[in-house]
């Protein structure tokens, strides 16, 4: 796990090393470069695995350098031996591989990665299949790309909101691809390859999702069997590492699945909670201490208190580079500050599993509704919605489905297009959300899957996965040199998935049933049937006491983005269920515009 860096073209050497340096906390363990009189290729190396080999590596006519674990790469350099190339460790391997297949050997890999390779007059760049690392570029007279936004910033002739990334922002809870908050820096999607060649940039999708092919298997008990040993393969194959390794656990089945068999493959790891001082409700404690006496594991604690959020959250939300509307940010950032003081490099965490298999109550409040679009005699209550309005979500739903248009935009969908128009000074259209999810509605349309309900997983893994989950895991597991790694995020194994029956997935109505039935015969009914909390914290609370709330209008005076009796009437029901993350959002938000436009 490390950090890339690279420009093509002209460049300053003094001003490329300093951009360098803002990624040092991805790699401290060494740097490298490697300067040409048109290009510029550095490597921050976070060691894992041992590897002798340095990066950028060149080898066979080719510049490379790599973010990521490889977890197949011993079976990929006994396959390359049969070609006559002898590759030593990971890198090489990936030298190797590319020299033979060439931009197919992505392809061949399974793993998390972000990679670098210029061969002669073309760079290629690739970003793994779910979005597990990220990869951002600018162009301009030279063309630069980094693991992440700080080091690219200084490239900027000047900074200026990107209006795309703001708006799908407010709508899904992060800016959507290839959209950054800073406008002219761009990002890859998951599964995205990138050719710069001759000044030009062209963009190719090498891996979906959906290609995998729907109801192959429709016999639930076939099901359970082939998910049980593809689910404990991705997790053993993530446990090998040179470095000291932990774990996350919650009192919930993710956690204490991936603790399960990883224990039952001589892994007795460190496991980490969250606990916080002020606010026993959110707190799981007591429940990961359960699962954790169950399963025989070693259980830290570690709690968080009013003064911890106050004195942290600003250099916290800072290192994150743009808004990611996810208060879970500063408390599992101060989590891996702890882990970290423990001396672990690698943590593994359980991303993916709710988006996999129905986790979340609200998937099948959706296709509730969704049976609306059936209803014969329609038009009089779609007039009574559209007369009637309604701030809360629910309204919208209804709305949609009546209309005929996408119902489901994603789990991390806050401000509807309705409430951005009532709050914005500027006019939003109805439905102009679509615009940011279209691309992924077209590749689902096409697709042979036809279940809605695989529509809800597949853009949530692009979005609420990829875009909010996966940045905020990387960014605050590497601001302390830790690599995280996520087992139900395996393309195998979400490919498998993707293949059986949908209905398996949710026709008892229950959250994660095929999870839960794997399960059954390892863990306690106690965690199986636990409500979930989904990593819940006491973000709103901590934000009035500390007083920052009042930060978003004090930016909103500077900025006029907001009509200031909407905005006040919002924040005056922070404390409702409803509309506290969209305050939350509009606080980060708040956070990142001082420090960058005013």
């Amino acid at each position: 796990m490390c950090a890339i860096f690279g420009i093509i073209g002209s460049y300053d050497t003094n001003k490329a090393k300093k951009s360098l340096s803002k990624l040092t906390h991805r790699g401290p363990d060494a740097t490298n470069i490697i300067e040409k009189e048109e290009f510029f290729f550095a490597h921050q190396l976070l060691n894992i695995q041992n590897n002798k080999t340095k990066q950028p590596l060149s080898k066979n006519e080719i510049l490379i350098s790599f973010n990521g674990e490889i977890y197949n790469h011993k079976e990929l350099q006994n396959e390359l031996n049969n070609y006559g190339f002898k590759p030593q460790d990971e890198i090489e391997v990936l030298a190797d591989a590319y020299k033979h297949w060439g931009v197919d050997f992505v392809n061949k890999l399974r793993g998390m990665f972000a990679i670098a390779i210029k061969d002669k007059d073309t760079l290629y760049l690739f970003r793994d299949r779910l979005g597990k690392k990220p990869l951002f570029y600018l162009q301009d007279k030279s063309f630069i790309f980094a693991s992440e936004i700080k080091a690219l910033v200084p490239y900027l002739s000047k900074t200026e909101m990107d209006i795309d990334a703001f708006l799908s922002y407010l709508s899904f809870s992060a800016p959507t691809p290839p959209y950054t908050f800073f406008k002219g820096i761009k990002k890859l999607a998951a599964g995205e390859c990138l050719e710069y060649k001759d000044n030009k940039v062209t963009i190719k999708k090498y891996f979906n999702i959906l290609d995998a092919k729907p109801n192959l298997i429709t016999n639930k008990d076939e099901a359970l069997h082939l998910l049980e040993s593809k689910l404990k393969e991705s997790i053993n194959i993530r446990l090998h590492s040179d470095a000291p390794m932990a774990s996350l656990l919650s009192g919930g089945i993710d956690s204490a699945t991936i603790n399960h068999f990883a224990l039952h493959n001589q892994h007795d790891l460190q496991t980490y909670t969250l606990g916080y001082k002020e606010y026993e409700k959110y707190d799981e404690g007591i429940d990961a201490k359960e699962s954790a006496d169950f399963l025989g594991l070693k259980n830290k604690r570690v709690e968080i208190s009013i003064d911890d959020y106050s004195n942290n959250s600003d250099e916290i939300l800072d290192s994150l580079d743009e808004p990611l509307n996810d208060p879970a940010a500063i408390p599992l950032h101060l989590l891996f500050r702890e882990i970290k003081k423990d001396g672990y490099k690698v943590v593994l965490s359980g991303e993916g599993s709710d988006e996999l298999f129905l986790g979340y109550r609200h998937y099948f409040n959706y296709l509730d509704i969704e049976q609306m679009k059936n209803l014969k005699n329609k038009n009089w209550l779609k007039r009574y919605f559209k007369s009637n309005y309604d701030q809360n979500r629910e309204w919208e739903w209804y709305k949609r489905v009546l209309e005929g248009s996408v119902l489901f935009r994603t789990s991390g969908e806050k401000f509807t297009d309705t409430q951005k128009n009532n709050l914005l000074r500027q006019n939003i259209e109805d439905n102009q959300s679509l615009k940011y999810i279209k691309p992924y509605r077209d590749i689902f349309n096409a697709s042979e899957h036809k279940d809605e309900a695989e529509w809800y997983s597949y853009i949530d893994l692009q979005l609420f996965q990829a875009e909010h989950f996966l940045t905020k895991l990387d960014r605050v597991s590497m601001a302390h040199s830790i690599e995280s790694r996520t087992p139900f995020l395996d393309h195998e194994f979400t490919s498998l998935v993707f293949s059986i029956d949908a209905k398996l997935k949710y026709q008892d109505t229950t959250t994660k049933s095929l999870l839960k039935q794997i399960m059954k015969k390892h863990l306690p009914k106690e965690i199986l049937n636990r409500k979930k909390k989904g990593f819940s914290n006491p973000y709103m609370e901590y934000l009035i006491e500390s007083k920052k709330i009042s930060l978003i209008q004090e930016v909103n005076k500077k900025t006029q983005l907001f009509k200031e009796r909407e905005l006040k009437e919002f924040i005056k029901g922070s404390n409702t269920k409803s509309f506290k993350h969209h305050i939350w959002g509009l606080y980060v938000l708040s956070v990142w515009i001082k420090k960058h436009l005013l």
